[in-house]
C-alpha cells in the first residue's frame, strides 16, 4: 500500500499520481451506452475477470494496484493497517496508491489535481453535479461508455427504476460523467431535534404536524422560558443555516441552504425553469424565519455562528431545539448525559412539518459518487478496476464488506437475517462503549469506499436504532417532490451560466440573511428582484430552459 504525498502549487501538501495518457470516447446519445468495442479494449485486461456477472466475487487474476485519491477525515484518519485494506489485499489481489487529501481542504485539492492532470484514477466522494466543472477538459472519464463492464451497477439502475434520476445526470453530449452512489429508497437524515421534556412541560406538540404548529409549538417553550431562544442552531457555515433551510425548502415549494445549488425551481404548469430566490415561494420561506426571528423564538446568531457555539447552547439549556441528523444526535445526547445527567431528559427529531406547498420531501436516490480519471482507460488494469468498483460499491456483498465487515470476524448473522455486530466492536448506537470502533480502527463504514450508506435498503437500515427507523417510516410517508428535468450545458453555456450564478448565489445568501434578521424590510423584496434582474437573473434562467428544452428535444 503506498500513500504518497508531494508539495504543489500554492504550497498545498497533495498526494499525486503522475497520469498522461488521452482519454478514450464513445458514441453520442444515451442509446450508445457501454457499447465500447471489446476489441479496443483487448491492451487493458491486467488482473480483469474473464466471466465476471452479477453475484460473482471480484478477484483479480493477478495482483492490481489503482490510484485513489482518498478523502482524509479527521474522525477517522487513514491507516495502512486497517483490516479492510488488507482484506483488499489478500482476498481480492487489490491494492491502492493512495494520494490523500484531507477533509478540510477536499474540494480545492481535488480540482487542483484534476485541473494539473495529476488526478488519481479513482476520484470518491463527488456529489452530483460536482464533476460539471471538469467535463469539458476532458479530464474525467464518460462512464455510461462503460458500464456494460459493470453488472452490479446495471442491474441495480434496471431492478430500482433509477434512469430518471440517472438521466439527470448526462452532460450536453448525452453521457455521464459521474458514478453516482444509488439507493433503493429515498433516505432521509436531517430535521430538527427538540428537547421533548421542555415540550411536553410547557404544553408544547412535539411532533408539529405543519411550520405553523411548529411556530405555536415554540412560542409556547418561549412563554415558559422567556430568556432564552427556543431553536439556536448550526450548520450555518459556510452557508447560513444550510441544512435547515434545505429541510423546509419542498414543503415551501422552493429550493434553499444547501439545496439552493444552481438556484431553480421547476414549474411543471408553465414547464419552465424559474430563479427561486426571486420566487413567491422563497419568499414565503423567508418570511416565515424572519417571523422567528422577530418574535424572539430563534437566536438571530444562528445564521454566522458554528456549529460548536450552537451545540454548547443546547447542552447548557440556553436553547432547546437544533438541526441534526442520526448520528449528530448521539453526539448531543452523549454531552447532555454529561452535563444533565442520563435520563434526565429527553431529545428527539421531529417528522419533517408540512408547508404550504404541501406535506413534501426533496431528494435523490443518488449520493455521493465517483469520477475516474480519463486517462486511466488507457492503462493495462483499466477493466479489472471498473469490475472492483462494481463489487465494491455496487454489489450486495461488497456493500455489505464496506458496510460491516467479515462475516465471522467484524459481525455474526441469526437466523433470520439480521446483522450482530461482534460485542467488542462500536459504531454509531451499536455497542457503545466497546473497544474497538469499526470505523476508526478497522476501516469499515467509511465514505471514500461505500457509496449511500449500504445502497439497499436493508443495508442501508440495518445499523439504524429501532428510534431512527421509527422516524424513517414516518418521513417515508411524505409526497415526493418531482425530479427537475435534465438541462446540461456546452461549454460555452457553462462558463457564462456559471459567473451568473455565482453572483446570484452570493446576492440571494446576502440578501436572505438580511431579510430573516430584519436588516432589510421585507417590504422591499421587489426591489429586490428587480437587483437580481441587474444581476443578469432573467440571462442566466432563459440559459437554463434553453438547455432543457434541447436536451428533451435530442433525447426524448
Amino acid at each position: 500500500m503506498r500513500i504518497t504525498t508531494k508539495r504543489v502549487v500554492g504550497g498545498l501538501t497533495v498526494g499525486t499520481l503522475a497520469l498522461t495518457l488521452t482519454a478514450c470516447g464513445g458514441g453520442d446519445e444515451p442509446s450508445d451506452e457501454g457499447t465500447v468495442d471489446a476489441a479496443a479494449l483487448e491492451d487493458n485486461m491486467v488482473g480483469a475477470m474473464e466471466d465476471y456477472g452479477v453475484g460473482d466475487t471480484f478477484v483479480a487474476t493477478e495482483p492490481v494496484e489503482f490510484g485513489l485519491l482518498y478523502r482524509d477525515h479527521p474522525n477517522y484518519p487513514l491507516q495502512e493497517s486497517w483490516p479492510f485494506l488488507q482484506h483488499l489485499e489478500q482476498d481480492h489481489n487489490v491494492t491502492f496508491d493512495i494520494t490523500t487529501a484531507p477533509l478540510s481542504d477536499w474540494e480545492s485539492r481535488r480540482s487542483l489535481l484534476i485541473g494539473a492532470g495529476d488526478a488519481p484514477c479513482i476520484i470518491p466522494v463527488t456529489y452530483p453535479g460536482q464533476e460539471n466543472q471538469f467535463v469539458a477538459s476532458g479530464a474525467i472519464l464518460p462512464v455510461s461508455d462503460y458500464v456494460e463492464y459493470m453488472p452490479n451497477f446495471q442491474a441495480k439502475v434496471e431492478e430500482w427504476e433509477l434512469d430518471p434520476e440517472l438521466d439527470t445526470l448526462r452532460q450536453e453530449d448525452g453521457k455521464y460523467y459521474l458514478l453516482p452512489g444509488i439507493l433503493e429508497e429515498l433516505r432521509y437524515d436531517y430535521t430538527l431535534a427538540v428537547r421533548n421534556d421542555v415540550f411536553d412541560a410547557a404544553g408544547a406538540d412535539t411532533q408539529p404536524e405543519t411550520w405553523d404548529d411548529l411556530r405555536e409549538s415554540f412560542e409556547a417553550v418561549k412563554a415558559a422560558h422567556p430568556d432564552n431562544y427556543v431553536l439556536s442552531d448550526r450548520f450555518s457555515v459556510p452557508t447560513p443555516l444550510g441544512a435547515l433551510f434545505n429541510v423546509a425548502a419542498p414543503n415551501f415549494g422552493t429550493v434553499a441552504g444547501w439545496g439552493f445549488q444552481e438556484g431553480l425551481q421547476w414549474d411543471p404548469d408553465a414547464e419552465e425553469f424559474v430563479f427561486a430566490g426571486a420566487s413567491d415561494e422563497y419568499r414565503a420561506m423567508v418570511e416565515y424565519f424572519h417571523g422567528l426571528v422577530e418574535a424572539g423564538l430563534m437566536d438571530p446568531e444562528s445564521f454566522t455562528q458554528d456549529d460548536d457555539t450552537a451545540i454548547q447552547k443546547l447542552t447548557s439549556e440556553q436553547s432547546y431545539a437544533i438541526t441534526t441528523n442520526s448520528q449528530e444526535i448521539l453526539r448531543h445526547r452523549a454531552t447532555l448525559d454529561e452535563t444533565l445527567g442520563a435520563g434526565s431528559y429527553q431529545l428527539s427529531k421531529i417528522r419533517v412539518p408540512a408547508g404550504p406547498a404541501g406535506d413534501l420531501a426533496a431528494g435523490s436516490r443518488m449520493e455521493s459518487g465517483m469520477m475516474i480519471s480519463a486517462d486511466c482507460a488507457e492503462n493495462d488494469t483499466f477493466v479489472a478496476m471498473l469490475q472492483f468498483i462494481d463489487w465494491l460499491y455496487y454489489s450486495d456483498e461488497g456493500l455489505e464488506f464496506a458496510k460491516w465487515g467479515v462475516e465471522g470476524e467484524t459481525f455474526t448473522t441469526t437466523d433470520d437475517g439480521t446483522r450482530v455486530l461482534n460485542p467488542d466492536i462500536t459504531i454509531q448506537s451499536l455497542n457503545p462503549g466497546a473497544p474497538t470502533n469499526l470505523q476508526v480502527d478497522l476501516g469499515y463504514h467509511n465514505g471514500v469506499f461505500m457509496l449511500a450508506q449500504g445502497s439497499t435498503e436493508d443495508l442501508v437500515n440495518s445499523m439504524l436504532s429501532e428510534e431512527e427507523q421509527d422516524w424513517q417510516e414516518l418521513m417515508a410517508t411524505k409526497e415526493q417532490a418531482p425530479v427537475a428535468p435534465p438541462h446540461p450545458l456546452d461549454e460555452i453555456e457553462r462558463e457564462q451560466a456559471s459567473l451568473y450564478q455565482t453572483a446570484l448565489t452570493d446576492y440571494v445568501t446576502q440578501n436572505t440573511l438580511a431579510f430573516v434578521l430584519g436588516q432589510r424590510d421585507l417590504s422591499e423584496w421587489e426591489d429586490y428582484v428587480g437587483e437580481l434582474e441587474g444581476q443578469n437573473m432573467s440571462a442566466y434562467v432563459d440559459i437554463m430552459n434553453a438547455a432543457q428544452e434541447r436536451f428533451a428535444e435530442n433525447n426524448g
